[in-house]
């Protein structure tokens, strides 16, 4: 080690404390130790440097699933992501143009409800689940064409 390293490193004063510490605990008079208040001062710092602790107490939510929408010429393409959740768990019900989505895991809980774009038939049902996306077809009702010309 060169003399301007052992120059520029000193040891800290918790160093000297705790050095101390240990050659008077084997001694019967036990001395007190201090240590200078001034050389040792509490900081505050602002907030983007605070470390805030992430609870469930504290009203942490999590973030709930992404879902999207899609309208194509004949469908209505819902695409909902449920990582985490069984096939199994998952529910889907269609009522009155609307679409209600539901799961369970053994430690959360999930429930949407859905307006959908456009009327569909609640039989054309289709659902696909794969890499915890969950894929939903439904078939768009189709309306019914006036006749302009009477048949005569």
């Amino acid at each position: 080690m060169s003399a301007k390293w052992r120059r520029n490193k000193k040891n800290s004063n918790w160093f000297h404390a705790i050095r101390n510490f240990n050659r008077c605990r084997n001694k019967k008079n036990f001395p007190m130790w201090h240590i200078k208040s001034s050389k040792f001062k509490k900081q505050t710092y602002p907030l983007k440097y605070r470390v805030f602790r992430v609870d469930k107490k504290v009203g942490w939510k999590e973030p709930q699933p992404l879902i999207d929408i899609l309208e194509e010429k004949d469908d209505i393409i819902v695409v909902a992501d449920f990582a985490g959740f069984k096939r199994e768990n998952l529910r889907v019900k269609v009522k009155n143009q609307r679409l209600l989505l539901s799961a369970e895991a053994p430690e959360r809980k999930y429930y949407k409800s859905l307006n959908l774009p456009k009327r569909v038939i609640p039989e054309s049902l289709r659902t696909r689940y794969k890499n915890g996306v969950l894929e939903i077809r439904l078939k768009k009702e189709e309306k019914e064409k006036a006749i302009d010309e009477l048949a005569g």
